[in-house]
């Protein structure tokens, strides 16, 4: 199974540095599409999934208090927490999901079904560049975002925590 993903991550990861990947095809294309299939599979299949670890990042609204959902790829960090970047296809504003983990840092996230409270904390500007070297190893030219949106990147670490009344 590794080597049919690796041969289709080699396809398809050119695509998602193009033009019309990230201004069309990404922001535009992606998210309903990626709803229709959980939807239909009843959670249990996440498209992104197919290509990169995913998982869906359930956080608080930072305006409007309502709970808020949003498939994400996520890097590993080695450590149990997982690594997420607010690249909006390399647009120039930064994802609402950023702001409300900013505003609201204690969330939870599903990722194969099974969901569990975290904390998210914003990575440690000396700390970027590692942490965009781990990300980049499972996404290579991932970074080309943030250098094509002309905007610092918002990365945070997703710590799993202990539900409350544990």
């Amino acid at each position: 199974m590794s080597a049919v993903v690796d041969a289709v991550r080699a396809v398809i990861a050119p695509l998602t540095r193009t033009r019309a990947f990230r201004r069309v095809i990404g922001p535009t294309i992606l998210p309903p599409l990626e709803r229709f299939v959980t939807w239909i599979s009843r959670g249990r299949v996440q498209l992104s999934a197919l290509l990169v670890p995913s998982l869906v990042l359930h956080t608080t609204g930072a305006k409007s208090g309502a709970p808020r959902d949003v498939p994400l790829m996520y890097t590993p960090d080695g450590h149990g927490r997982a690594i997420v970047a607010g690249t909006n296809f390399a647009g120039e504003r930064h994802p609402a999901w950023t702001a409300n983990l900013l505003a609201h840092p204690d969330a939870a996230i599903t990722v194969r079904g099974r969901r569990m409270p975290v904390r998210a904390t914003p990575v440690p500007d000396e700390e970027r560049d590692a942490v965009w070297t781990r990300i980049e190893a499972q996404w290579p030219g991932y970074r080309n975002y943030e250098r094509e949106s002309g905007r610092t990147v918002r990365l945070f670490r997703l710590q799993p925590v202990r539900p409350s009344g544990a």
